[in-house]
């Protein structure tokens, strides 16, 4: 049956960490809206920052984020700059309406940025905009740009979360997605950060990578697993190179197919929660008491750009090229030429040129697609009461589904549609169904399992 399940539906889908999804933005959403949008924020929200490096030293070839390689710092503190006018002129439009509850560095590679650069950054947010007392601090680490220097910096802007990039630990898929990065070295990152106070550490797993195996993806897991992360990511590798050139740099004869990448995915999957971690959601593993975890188990858990998330703020604001914001009108994202964008900001302009005003219908769907990502799950009465008639007619397509198809994609419940647990691992392809754009629209995506 899993075989089966894996031909048919190990299609190309959407990630679905928004809805509609940023294929289906346009240019109706410009500067202008976006500028309206931020100042009707009222006193009393909170909200999450996502700061964009878009630059790494190096370039992993298995990457898809918007970034690009510099052996020289001039071009980051250029930017740097930048992105300071960006955040003043952000915080002068909310006006200090918003409270922030959750900070996130990305990139790119946020730790190349150097320790001074790091710490004015954080200076820069505090002074600009409040934040609540308990706010979260994440940052993306690249483990080959650490040293004592930037872990102190870290520290000092009161990171609260290190996320690491491992990926697998086998030289021989390092060489070929050219990020070379050794278990020692991964754990001397991991100690000198859990030596500074940080209490949550999250690394970053891929399979489906080039020269993977099973024997490999095991024991690349259970190297991780004595590092005793709270928090594991299980990525299947994105193969997208009409996206992202460099990608071409991987011969796609080194690929495991299908049905391979979901033993490998399945394999590491049973690993983890052997150790006596929870699963969350599709991809994400937990300890029992991490506050993942918890709102997983409270049906509190969302998604958005980061991934999985206990993030609750209904607004997130993206800042530096490519970021995207979250707000209760639609979604906004920002220019992802480096260049347009330091022209526009720096002239104290907003760098947003596309997005998508959310329609009714569009809640109505990216609720259920957001409770069958991390709930697998969700309930008609909740629907109904929330959305009324637009979700009355949601509520028989559901219906449609779980009483007619073959394949049990869905079970009735009680009151609840309920992915069965053969089908979970091809969430994604489920989600699919309930998205209208999905089938008009003209961009490719990365295989579902």
């Amino acid at each position: 049956m899993r075989q089966k399940l894996v031909a048919r539906f190990g299609e190309n889908v959407p990630r679905y960490t928004s809805y509609p999804t940023a294929p289906h933005f346009n240019a109706s959403v410009d500067a202008t809206v976006c500028r309206g949008w931020l100042q009707r924020l009222d006193e009393g929200d909170e909200i999450s920052l996502y700061l964009h490096i878009p630059y790494c030293d190096k370039l992993c070839w298995f990457c898809a984020c918007h970034t690009k390689q510099t052996r020289h710092y001039e071009p980051v503190t250029i930017y740097l700059r930048s992105l300071h006018a960006e955040i003043a002129t952000v915080a002068g439009l909310v006006a200090g309406k918003g409270r922030v509850r959750a900070v996130h560095f990305g990139g790119g590679s946020p730790t190349m940025l150097k320790p001074e650069d790091m710490v004015a950054l954080g200076t820069a947010l505090r002074k600009s905009f409040g934040f609540l007392p308990g706010a979260t601090i994440s940052v993306e680490i690249e483990p080959n740009d650490i040293d004592d220097a930037r872990l102190d910096a870290l520290a000092e802007i009161g990171m609260t979360r290190a996320s690491l990039g491992v990926q697998d630990f086998d030289p021989k898929v390092q060489k070929a997605i050219n990020r070379e990065q050794s278990f020692l070295q991964t754990k001397a990152v991991v100690d000198g950060v859990r030596s500074r106070g940080v209490e949550s550490v999250n690394l970053d797993l891929l399979y489906g990578l080039p020269h993977q195996t099973r024997a490999s993806v095991s024991s690349t897991v259970a190297q991780a697993l004595t590092l005793e992360p709270d928090r594991i990511a299980l990525f299947g590798y994105a193969h997208v190179p009409w996206f992202k050139k460099h990608q071409t740099m991987i011969d796609e004869a080194w690929l495991p197919g299908p049905a391979e990448r979901f033993a490998q995915s399945q394999l590491a999957a049973r690993a983890i929660v052997d150790q006596g971690y929870e699963a969350i959601g599709l991809d994400h593993f937990a300890k029992p008491g991490d506050a993942l975890a918890l709102a997983a188990r409270a049906g509190t858990l969302h998604r958005n750009f980061q991934g999985y998330t206990d993030d609750c703020c209904e607004t997130l604001i993206g800042l530096g090229p490519s970021s995207i914001s979250q707000f209760r009108q639609g979604y906004a994202q920002n220019m992802l030429s480096t260049s347009e964008y330091r022209c526009t900001v720096d002239d104290g302009g907003l760098a947003a040129v596309r997005g998508i005003a959310l329609s009714n219908d569009d809640r109505v769907r990216g609720w259920i697609i957001e409770r069958l990502m991390c709930d697998f799950a969700f309930s008609a009465i909740d629907l109904v009461e929330r959305f009324g008639e637009a979700g009355q007619r949601l509520l028989l397509q559901s219906s449609s589904m779980a009483l007619h198809d073959p394949v049990r994609l869905l079970e009735l419940d009680g009151d609840r549609f309920v992915v069965p647990a053969e089908s979970r691992p091809f969430v994604r392809s489920i989600a699919a169904r309930f998205d209208k754009y999905f089938e008009a629209g003209t961009a490719r995506h990365s295989a579902a399992v």
